[in-house]
C-alpha cells in the first residue's frame, strides 16, 4: 500500500496506472461499513484508492469537527489489511486554498432533512467530493446508502455537471443489534447506545406496517414518531428516492429516513423500500 499526501503527487502517480480505478472517500475512524465499500471497490476494479480526510467545510460552527473520531494508525492498518493500492491522506491546506471557488448544493433538496438544521453542510460535502473525484479520476466511486441524502446529491452533481464517474451505492452495514454502523457511535454511552436502538426498531416497525398493506405515509411516520418519542427527533420522513414528498409508499421507489439526537450525538438511518 502506497501512502500519498498531496493532490499533485497522487495525480502524477495515477497517470502511470493503466487500470480501472475504484475510489472510496472517507473521513477516517474506519469500521465495517467502510470495509464493505472497499470490498465492493475491489470486486469491480483493478486498482483501489481510499482517501481519509475530515473535511472542515461541511462542519458548521459548534459542530464536532475538532473532536471527530480519529485513529490514524488504526485506519492505516485497516486499509493495509484490506488490500488497497493507495491511501490518500491529505491535510486541509492541501485541499483548500485562499479565495475558493464555490460549489453550491441545490436550493431545495439540500435544505431539507439534514440540510434543514445544517444549511451549509452539503455545500461543503459537494465541494470536497468534487475535488476528490477530480484528483483521483476514478472509474467508479463508492458511497454508503446510510447517508442517503448525501448520496442522492452526489449522484445529482455528477449527472448535472457531466462528470465521468459512476457512483456506486452500497448497502448499510449494521451491528449485531441492528444499530447502523457510524463513526459517531463511539460517542455513545452504554445507556445511550441502548436508546439508539430505537432508530432501527422504528424502521422495522414501518416495514412491518408496510408488509401488512399500510402504505399511507402520514400513518407510518406518525407511528414511528410515537415510537421514537423519548429521543430528540430531527426528522422522520418517507420520500421518493428523488427526495420528493409522496402521500403513499411505492415499493421500489421510496425511502424512509430518520435522524435523531441521542445524548449529544446526531444519528441517522434509513430503509430503501
Amino acid at each position: 500500500m502506497k501512502i500519498i499526501s498531496t493532490p499533485l503527487a497522487l495525480k502524477t502517480y495515477l497517470k502511470s496506472i493503466d487500470k480501472s480505478i475504484g475510489f472510496v472517500p472517507t473521513m477516517g475512524a474506519l469500521h465495517e461499513g467502510h470495509i464493505s465499500l472497499i470490498k465492493e471497490a475491489k470486486k469491480s476494479n483493478e486498482f483501489v484508492v481510499v482517501s481519509i480526510f475530515v473535511n472542515p467545510t461541511q462542519f458548521a460552527k459548534g459542530e464536532d469537527l475538532l473532536k471527530y473520531p480519529s485513529d490514524e494508525l488504526r485506519d492505516k492498518k485497516i486499509c493495509e489489511m484490506s488490500g488497497i493500492d493507495v491511501l490518500f491522506y491529505p491535510k486541509a491546506k492541501d485541499i483548500y486554498g485562499e479565495d475558493e471557488v464555490s460549489v453550491l448544493a441545490p436550493k431545495i433538496r439540500a435544505y431539507i432533512l439534514e440540510g434543514f438544521t445544517r444549511p451549509s453542510h452539503f455545500n461543503g460535502v459537494l465541494s470536497v467530493v468534487m475535488k476528490l473525484l477530480n484528483i483521483v479520476n476514478p472509474s467508479k466511486a463508492y458511497f454508503g446508502k446510510k447517508d442517503a441524502q448525501q448520496l442522492m446529491l452526489i449522484e445529482l452533481m455528477v449527472k448535472q455537471l457531466f462528470m465521468d464517474v459512476e457512483i456506486i451505492a452500497v448497502d448499510t452495514v449494521r451491528e449485531n443489534d441492528g444499530l447502523a454502523m457510524s463513526s459517531r457511535n463511539v460517542y455513545l454511552s452504554v445507556d445511550e447506545r441502548e436508546d439508539a436502538l430505537c432508530i432501527s426498531r422504528s424502521l422495522n416497525l414501518a416495514s412491518s406496517m408496510i408488509s401488512k398493506g399500510i402504505m399511507d405515509v402520514e400513518s407510518i411516520t406518525e407511528a414511528m414518531r410515537e415510537f421514537l418519542t423519548p429521543l430528540e427527533i430531527y426528522y422522520v420522513e418517507i420520500l421518493s428516492r428523488e427526495f420528493e414528498k409522496i402521500p403513499q409508499v411505492t415499493i421500489g421507489k421510496s425511502i424512509i429516513l430518520v435522524e435523531v439526537k441521542v445524548g449529544t450525538t446526531r444519528l441517522l438511518d434509513n430503509i430503501w423500500l
